[in-house]
């Protein structure tokens, strides 16, 4: 009787070692394997301000959120852009100057993700034929796709250099 109850103490205790284990692993935020090698080498290793209107707001984003973002480049537009360059225009690439030169500038986080729900041509003359329009993705995640393309744009080396010809 006393081996039985000592058994049941014993695994009680561990149960509840595990449970707290588990509810302060699952509680935190995310583990820093989460975290894309890219995103944490030049992105951000902490949360970052980013331009998130024309009017200088900014907003706040984590390591997570710009390795969501990454990922849903991927998935939607690097087929176009790769590195930020832009395959059927080399000479509009995806850079800090390009964003913002742009008519209307595309150099906020809402002002690209406004872009991707109505693409329009560089100089803003007419609705773009290249860039399909982007109804499939939510407003959030626009926003967050938006706000990495911003900060590859500022950080990454090499980010929206026009590809040269190599012809």
């Amino acid at each position: 009787m006393f081996a039985s109850l000592l058994r049941y103490c014993f695994s009680f205790r561990l149960f509840l070692v595990a449970f707290c284990v588990g509810v302060v692993f699952f509680s935190t935020s995310a583990p820093a394997w989460a975290i894309d090698s890219y995103i944490r080498r030049y992105i951000a290793k902490e949360p970052v301000a980013v331009k998130y209107t024309d009017a200088g707001e900014t907003k706040t984003y984590t390591p997570e959120e710009f390795t969501k973002g990454k990922e849903l480049f991927k998935e939607n537009c690097i087929y176009c852009h790769v590195g930020g360059s832009t395959a059927q225009d080399p000479r509009v690439t995806l850079s800090t100057e390009d964003l913002a030169g742009a008519t209307p500038p595309r150099d906020s986080v809402v002002a690209i993700a406004d872009y991707m729900r109505n693409p329009m041509t560089y100089d803003g003359s007419d609705i773009s034929i290249w860039c399909r329009q982007v109804d499939w993705l939510s407003q959030a995640d626009l926003e967050i796709l938006g706000a990495f393309v911003l900060r590859a744009a500022e950080k990454s080396p090499g980010w929206g250099r026009p590809v040269e010809n190599s012809f």
